[in-house]
């Protein structure tokens, strides 16, 4: 009776540690989120989509409303072109804008939409032309350096002014005119 008891402890052991692995592979793999409700899909244009991946998430205010189902190039715009299933519950007006955004520092990338104020609904096949593109941080660092060293003399510097022949200029530092050299003492 003991034997079986000791057996039926490590085999439950066993099934939670493989549920356990499961769970992690599938949100490793951003698939735990498989929805079943129908869905709309709706484009959108990128000049810049940096980390975003197919099945990243598209949030409005925070929530979830909607997957990246794809990501190509249009070599027509030379820009990406994002086609995402936005959930049926959750209508937004056609000049809605969208962002790619970054969760924390350096954290997944996904889809911000921001609604808009018309009075028509996007629907299956509409794109989305008000976008903002992906802030890339190897980018900011650059500008960032170009810019400090801009500010720290990086550039030529500026030209001194030209003494004028009527007046003496004063070359020691001191800020009293200067005198005509004595004859005899060096001077021209």
């Amino acid at each position: 009776m003991k034997k079986n008891s000791l057996d039926y402890w490590v085999g439950l052991f066993v099934v939670v540690g493989f549920a356990a692995l499961l769970f992690l592979a599938l949100k490793a793999g951003n698939l735990s989120s498989f929805s079943f409700q129908d869905t709309y899909t709706v484009t959108a244009n990128f000049d810049n989509i940096g980390g975003l991946k197919p099945r990243a998430p598209v949030k409005s205010a925070g929530v979830v409303v909607g997957r990246v189902s794809s990501i190509t190039f249009d070599d027509k715009e030379y820009l990406a072109k994002v086609t995402m299933h936005l959930d049926k519950r959750f209508e937004f007006p056609r000049d809605t804008s969208a962002k790619i955004l970054t969760s924390g520092l350096l954290g997944e990338q996904y889809i911000g939409l921001e609604a808009g104020g018309d009075d028509k609904m996007l629907a299956q096949g509409s794109k989305i032309t008000m976008t903002q593109s992906a802030v890339v941080l190897e980018n900011l660092i650059g500008q960032f350096l170009y810019n400090k060293a801009a500010d720290a003399g990086g550039g030529a510097p500026a030209p001194a002014a030209a003494p004028t022949p009527s007046s003496s200029t004063d070359t020691s530092g001191s800020g009293a005119a200067a005198l005509p050299a004595a004859p005899g003492l060096g001077g021209k």
